[in-house]
């Protein structure tokens, strides 16, 4: 692993941020940028941060997502999302590494997954899967459970009986295991 020093330069945030807000830049070599497939595309990286430490990322298309884990022997779902007859989100979760890539089809946030998140993590997948399921807590959950013939309360196991289906909307899922 190569290592360097970098240099970070503030300057004053415009737009519609806050009086005294400043924006942060940081300048990476050009052999990184390239080494990475980055130069080109339109700048689009994803950023992660642990709390100590910053991660750059090449932003992958769900097909090299898809064809990545799947060669890694990962076991993969798929999730559509629909809203009526109309794809609004499909889902590519890999539950071995547990993260995920999602891909809206509206510029509707109130009718993707994950609303205008761009970068969900698997926990808002946990969270968007249970929501569309009966609550862990509601009365009479093990006949619940029964009547679709589970044991447990998993929510990708219901959600492949229910199809997420909520009677308050039109919003239903498909759910897909990936060999």
């Amino acid at each position: 692993m190569e290592a360097r020093l970098g240099k970070i330069t503030a300057g004053k945030a415009g737009g519609t941020a806050g009086r005294g807000s400043k924006t942060y830049k940081l300048t990476l070599p050009s052999a990184w940028v390239n080494a990475m497939g980055l130069a080109g595309n339109g700048g689009q990286v994803i950023l992660s941060f642990d709390g100590t430490a910053l991660t750059v990322s090449s932003k992958q298309s769900m097909g090299q997502f898809l064809a990545s884990r799947l060669a890694q022997g990962h076991k993969l779902f798929e999730f559509r999302y629909y809203n009526g007859e109309a794809l609004c989100t499909l889902i590519y979760a890999d539950r071995t590494a547990q993260d995920l890539l999602a891909e809206n089809y509206t510029d509707q946030p109130v009718k993707t997954a994950f609303g205008k998140n761009p970068v969900p993590s698997w926990t808002d997948l946990e969270s968007f899967l249970e929501e569309r399921c009966i609550p862990r807590q509601r009365a009479g959950l093990r006949e619940y459970l029964e009547t679709l013939g589970l044991s447990e309360y998993d929510p990708i196991a219901i959600i492949q009986k229910t199809k997420g289906r909520m009677a308050e909307d039109a919003q239903w899922l498909e759910v897909q295991e990936l060999k």
